[in-house]
């Protein structure tokens, strides 16, 4: 192979990887700054690693695993199809690691696991599907949460209740 055929660009996985890597560190509430300190490196270089911006060597993507608590494969969980190309099944995994690696996708995940009750849980889902049915088929009405949670039970299917209140009133 010539020099020229390996190229040290990052790649759509690097950029994935690099995603699941600022997503846990999040989670757990670490900074950039003692992600760095733990692995002997500045704030920017974590910054870069996450970014997909620098690749993350073997050797680093098993420390940085051991530091935030997870295995190595946590990384690669979701991550497309090699060239870079996604099957369909993949790209919602790939979309919901770029949401979760956000701040509002950090405390929507924090706030939803800190609720216990399956029932209030689910009542959160329909509200939230509905909310995005109304943004998506430019609904101007306003979704309540009675009126989400009405849905998510007119089905007893949560995901589908918004759907079928909405059939029913067509």
């Amino acid at each position: 192979m010539s020099e020229g055929a390996l190229t040290k660009a990052a790649t759509a996985i690097d950029k994935h990887v690099g995603r699941r890597v600022r997503m846990r560190r999040m989670l757990i509430g670490m900074t950039q700054e003692k992600l760095g300190e733990a692995l002997g490196l500045t704030f920017q270089q974590v910054q870069k690693y996450e970014k997909g911006t620098n690749r993350i060597g073997a050797s680093r993507l098993h420390q940085i695993g051991a530091i935030l608590g997870v295995p190595v494969e946590f990384f690669y969980e979701g991550a497309p199809a090699l060239g870079g190309k996604a099957s369909a099944s993949e790209l919602p995994a790939s979309y919901g690691s770029e949401f979760l690696s956000t701040p509002e996708g950090v405390q929507l995940m924090k706030a939803f696991t800190r609720i216990r009750n399956e029932r209030i849980r689910r009542r959160v889902i329909d509200l939230l599907l509905a909310l995005g049915e109304s943004e998506q088929g430019g609904d101007d009405d306003e979704v309540t949460i009675a009126e989400a949670s009405r849905r998510g039970r007119t089905t007893g299917r949560g995901g589908q209740g918004a759907r079928a209140g909405r059939e029913r009133r067509a």
